[in-house]
């Protein structure tokens, strides 16, 4: 006959806590990170160094910096095209560090649990 009642898949109430104590622990540590995270700078170069783009985790930019070599009336489209080479790789470099830290803490879940 079966049983009724208790836990599914055979889960005890003593296992169902520590898995929540270690996902209160993991969403800690992912908060810290995340505030580490939004603090640091990322600075990429584009046009043979000549522009220069940092950006804070948050991804906003904090700086732009330009050679006047690169300044070039008669190509601005150059000169676009080198800005936002430099601050896609910039954003590149903050996903993959986020992503990065993120996975420490999350053992490879991802960001989430399996189930």
């Amino acid at each position: 006959m079966a049983k009724r009642g208790g836990f599914p898949g055979g889960m005890m109430p003593g296992n169902m806590n520590n898995l929540m104590k270690q996902a209160q622990k993991m969403q800690k540590q992912m908060e810290e990170q995340a505030k580490e995270l939004e603090e640091k700078e990322y600075e990429a170069t584009a046009g043979g160094g000549a522009v220069k783009v940092k950006i804070n985790g948050k991804k906003e930019i904090i700086e732009v910096h330009l050679e006047e070599e690169i300044v070039d009336p008669d190509d601005i489209e150059m000169l676009e095209d080198a800005i936002m080479a430099a601050v896609n790789e910039a954003i590149r470099m903050q996903d993959e560090d986020q992503q990065a830290q993120m996975g420490k803490i999350t053992g490879g879940f991802g960001g989430g649990f399996p189930f």
